[in-house]
């Protein structure tokens, strides 16, 4: 005979406070926004770890108001237990407009009432089902049942689960996913709390005046790769550096470029070379013109920083120059047409198709030329 399973409905069930759940992930989405995990690899369905956390912890916390009747069957409840409800609905909403805030994911005093929520809605849960005949083995009240993901992606949800004490199983077929999870959930935790390994470390140094130092969390792991990545930046540097050049900021470059007075002779590090492919232009007349491929010359439409790429074709030899400043409407789709990888001669309007291209392509006919250097600045 199947006993049946108690199972308070969970707070997700009947209400949650989602102004400020909505408000807290876009907001997680603003580039101020630091030490993001986003920072490791851009997944494109990452979810927002505001969003995970709120709907983890309403997962798992039980919502007042069943679990009076769960516990009470056959009862009708008076004005004073209802209040209760009432009363308990607005704790817990404001534990999660506290917990989905940015600069409370490290917070151990609201992380700890959270945690707190949800180890009381399993012992919750717990004695309803202590006369399950598998009450010790589904119903331990010492031990919290672990979350699995087994499509984990981003890795939003085990990495919040963690956050709020449950232990997190992640997999996913994506290697990507992964490594981003490894990286996360599983390598952090095993060196929680303990000393950076590298040479000379601070914790070394105290440790030789016979001072200690504390490593909360992963303050030590964050310390050694810090180093180290700084150690293989260095090797690499010494090794290929020669071929990443850096720019030096000139008079003549100043001239036409008074934005870049501020940086005069300085040689700054480049970011990217922005290369665009070429082919010859389909009229006979300019047969001789390498009409650039491009599907914008638009560098950067951010407002106050608007930063374009106008071609200027003279003597047959297409040239590219950087303007700042608002561009113009016909710089948004650059030579491209339409849809697909169709595309336009610059010189005469004569469309370029895109199995034309393909074929230039499989020839070897198609060029490539630098269009612009992205250089680091002080910002």
């Amino acid at each position: 005979m199947n006993h049946p399973i108690i199972l308070p409905k969970k707070l997700i069930e009947v209400a949650l406070p989602l102004d400020a759940i909505n408000a807290a992930s876009a907001l997680e989405k603003q580039p101020f926004t630091r030490r993001h995990p986003r920072s490791i690899h851009i997944w494109w369905a990452r979810r927002p770890l505001a969003a995970a956390r709120a709907v983890i912890f309403s997962q798992l916390v039980n919502d007042p108001e069943d679990l009076w009747r769960c516990e009470n069957p056959g009862m009708e409840p008076n004005a004073q237990v209802k209040g209760h409800w009432t009363k308990t609905r607005a704790r817990l909403f404001s534990i999660i407009e506290d917990l989905v805030k940015w600069e409370n994911s490290t917070n151990e005093l609201v992380l700890s009432k959270a945690r707190e929520e949800i180890q009381q809605s399993w012992r919750e849960t717990c004695e309803l089902n202590k006369a399950h005949p598998q009450a010790g083995e589904l119903f331990n009240r010492e031990k919290m049942p672990g979350l699995h993901d087994p499509f984990a992606g981003g890795g939003a949800i085990p990495l919040e689960a963690q956050r709020l004490g449950l232990h997190a199983y992640a997999s996913d077929l994506n290697p990507v996913a992964v490594l981003i999870n490894k990286a996360m959930i599983e390598i952090p935790p095993r060196f929680a709390n303990r000393p950076p390994v590298r040479p000379e470390s601070k914790s070394g140094m105290l440790g030789k005046l016979g001072l200690e130092e504390s490593w909360k969390g992963t303050a030590g792991l964050a310390e050694d790769v810090r180093y180290y990545g700084q150690l293989m930046q260095g090797m690499a540097e010494k090794r290929i550096g020669h071929l990443y050049p850096k720019v030096e900021i000139t008079d003549e470059m100043i001239e036409q470029r008074p934005d870049l007075n501020p940086y005069r002779g300085q040689k700054l590090s480049v970011n990217a070379w922005l290369w665009v492919r070429t082919l010859k232009s389909p009229s006979p007349a300019f047969s001789h013109v390498d009409v650039p491929l491009a599907s914008t010359f638009i560098l950067s439409s951010k407002s106050g920083k608007e930063a374009y790429v106008e071609p200027i074709i003279k003597n047959g030899v297409c040239t590219f120059t950087v303007k700042v400043g608002k561009p113009p409407a016909s710089a948004k789709d650059g030579t491209k047409i339409g849809r697909g990888g169709n595309f336009q001669c610059l010189v005469t309007g004569s469309p370029m198709p895109v199995q034309s291209i393909r074929d230039a392509g499989t020839a070897g006919r198609l060029g490539e030329r630098l269009m612009a250097i992205v250089a680091e600045g002080t910002k």
